[in-house]
């Protein structure tokens, strides 16, 4: 029954979370709004909600392994596998806004988590400071919407109206999806002997991660690198942000070895992406093959360790 209840759990994230784009995104064109900040905020958080769903879900019930590992196992997922697909199918040029700030602001929010785990536990005072840096985010990016809005023909977009039933329709399937697969990866983790951190970074972080899978493909497949792109390294910003400030602030998370060295690994990560992207802005299918073989890797590591 736990299998049946993982499917339909990963179902509702992904189809919530397009419901939650759909809407979130006709409202920020309406307003004029650059596809790379919609990608870095709107889209961005839209499909980061299956990760909030999961680990604030599993903070309050007391499984913090699951918690942490799928908020890392995800940003992981979302930089080597997301953002290579997307190359993959269809080559792109990096924002330089992107390469500038938010590739650098992706290694800073990295290697705070770091300093915060290496005294065994990511407490409230260390939530409440990750809750304060989103709030920063937020207001930077803010600031260069305003700076940067644009004229174009803003296209085809949902009614008002039926943008906010997306949203909150969205908002509430996540949630029920989000129930669904703690409890069942939970179950199944504890079946085949496997750890929960295990489980949190495989099965469950790259359920969670589909949604940014999706939406990247497909904007890469239209041509919109900087919605593509910008959805992958926004999501990994907020989840740390976001999902863990939330998490930590409702409830102190344990950390074990384990997590230290998987966000140790994240931040090597991101630091490659960042060089690369400074040697060279374009996202090639070289690259892209390279992001995906150092994910199988990694994913074979983690397997047998």
């Amino acid at each position: 029954m736990e299998y049946l209840f993982l499917i339909v759990g990963m179902f509702f994230l992904i189809k919530g979370a397009d419901f939650f784009v759909d809407g979130s995104s006709s409202v920020a064109k309406i307003m004029k709004v650059p596809s790379v900040i919609i990608g870095l905020t709107i889209v961005a958080l839209g499909t980061s909600l299956p990760e909030a769903s999961v680990s604030i879900t599993a903070g309050i019930v007391g499984n913090n392994e699951l918690a942490l590992s799928n908020v890392v196992g995800s940003n992981i997922f979302n930089t080597l596998v997301v953002v290579g697909c997307s190359a993959f199918i269809a080559p792109f040029i990096m924002d330089r806004d992107i390469i500038k700030r938010d590739l650098l602001i992706n290694i800073l929010v990295s290697v705070a988590l770091l300093v915060f785990m290496l005294d065994g536990i990511l407490s409230r005072i260390d939530g409440t400071l990750l809750i304060l840096g989103l709030m920063a985010f937020l207001a930077i990016l803010t600031r260069s919407a305003m700076k940067n809005r644009t004229t174009e023909d803003i296209g085809e977009v949902l009614p008002l109206n039926k943008s906010l039933i997306f949203i909150v329709g969205g908002v509430i399937t996540i949630i029920l999806g989000g129930k669904f697969v703690v409890d069942s990866a939970t179950g199944i983790a504890h079946q085949w002997g496997m750890s929960d951190t295990l489980i949190g970074l495989t099965i469950v972080s790259i359920g969670t991660s589909l949604p940014e899978l999706v939406t990247s493909i497909v904007a890469a497949k239209k041509g919109e690198s900087g919605l593509s792109l910008g959805n992958a390294i926004g999501s990994n910003i907020m989840n740390i942000l976001f999902i863990l400030g939330v998490s930590g602030s409702l409830t102190p998370i344990s950390v074990i070895s384990e997590n230290i060295i998987d966000v140790v690994f994240l931040i090597a990560v991101a630091l490659f992406i960042f060089i690369l992207a400074k040697i060279n802005d374009k996202m090639t299918r070289l690259k892209a093959a390279v992001f995906i073989g150092i994910y199988a890797v990694y994913l074979g590591y983690i397997i047998v360790r």
